[in-house]
C-alpha cells in the first residue's frame, strides 16, 4: 500500500497526486499483460502511464510476443518511445486486452470519452478487444453520463452545421470544439470536427449512442455502452492509495 499524506490537489514529490493515482492503477492493468499478447492501447493520461509500465516490462524480456494496436496517433508515438511492436486492426484477428481511459464511468460501467479528440478509433479499438479494461481515478466516477462533460460527436466537417441541427432535434446542446494551439476548430485524427454535445436528460445511453450514430454525417460519438468488462478506480482514504475494482 503507498501512503501519501494530503488532498488531491497537493503535490507530492513534484507530482500532482491525481496523477499517483493514475500511475498506480496504471500499474495494475499493467499486470493483466501476458506474452504473445495482442494488446489494445488506449489514449489519455492515465493509458500513457500504462503504455510506460507495459514498455518496462517489455525492456525486461517479460513480454515475448507482444503486438499492440494503438487507438490514436498518440498512443502510437508512446508506443514507439517505450520500445513496444506496433500492429493494427486489419493485421489481427482479435485482440486480447484492450487497455484504456474514459472520462466519465457510470454505476453501470458506460463511459463517455473522447475528451481527447480520439473516441472513434478508440472505439474500434475496445470493442474488437475479448477484454476491456478501464483505467481511471475517482474523479471519473459519476451517477449518470454526461454529468461532467458533453457527450464528443465526430463529424464529417462538411456535415458539421447540418449534423449539429439534428443534434438539436433530439435534445442536445452541440458546440464546435475549437482549437487551443491554432486557429479554428480541432481536427481529429481521422481529419474531422467534433461537436461537443451537452443532453439534460440520459435516461438511456445505449438509445442516445444509437440515435447519434444514426445521423448522416456522424462517424461515432463519445458513449461507450456495454463494452467494459472491468474498470479499475484509483482512489485515495486518508493518505493511502487503493485501486477499486467496480
Amino acid at each position: 500500500m503507498v501512503r501519501v499524506a494530503g488532498s488531491l490537489m497537493r503535490r507530492v514529490l513534484g507530482v500532482d497526486l491525481q496523477d499517483e493515482l493514475k500511475k498506480h492503477v496504471a500499474a495494475k492493468a499493467a499486470d493483466l499483460v501476458r506474452p504473445n499478447m495482442v494488446l489494445g492501447l488506449g489514449s489519455g493520461s492515465t493509458a500513457a502511464f500504462f503504455v510506460a509500465d507495459v514498455g518496462r516490462r517489455v525492456v525486461a524480456g517479460e513480454l515475448p510476443g507482444l503486438r499492440c494496436v494503438p487507438t490514436s496517433f498518440q498512443a502510437s508515438v508512446l508506443a514507439n518511445e517505450n520500445s513496444l511492436t506496433l500492429t493494427t486492426l486489419n493485421e489481427v484477428d482479435t485482440i486480447d486486452l484492450a487497455v484504456d481511459g474514459a472520462d466519465e464511468v457510470d454505476p453501470h460501467l458506460n463511459l463517455t470519452k473522447g475528451g481527447g479528440g480520439c473516441q472513434t478509433e478508440e472505439k474500434l479499438v475496445d470493442a474488437r478487444a475479448e477484454q476491456l479494461v478501464i483505467v481511471v481515478d475517482s474523479s471519473k466516477l459519476v451517477h449518470r453520463l454526461g454529468e461532467k462533460m458533453p457527450i464528443p460527436v465526430e463529424v464529417l466537417p462538411l456535415a458539421y452545421r447540418q449534423v449539429g441541427q439534428k443534434l438539436t432535434t433530439i435534445g442536445g446542446k452541440p458546440t464546435l470544439r475549437m482549437a487551443k494551439a491554432k486557429a479554428g476548430p480541432l481536427v481529429t485524427d481521422q481529419g474531422n470536427f467534433i461537436l461537443d454535445t451537452e443532453f439534460e436528460q440520459m435516461d438511456n445511453p445505449g438509445q442516445l449512442e444509437e440515435q447519434i450514430n444514426n445521423i448522416p454525417g456522424v462517424l461515432d460519438n463519445g458513449l461507450f455502452v456495454g463494452l467494459a468488462d472491468k474498470v479499475l478506480v484509483g482512489e485515495e482514504d486518508n493518505g493511502k492509495l487503493s485501486v477499486r475494482e467496480l
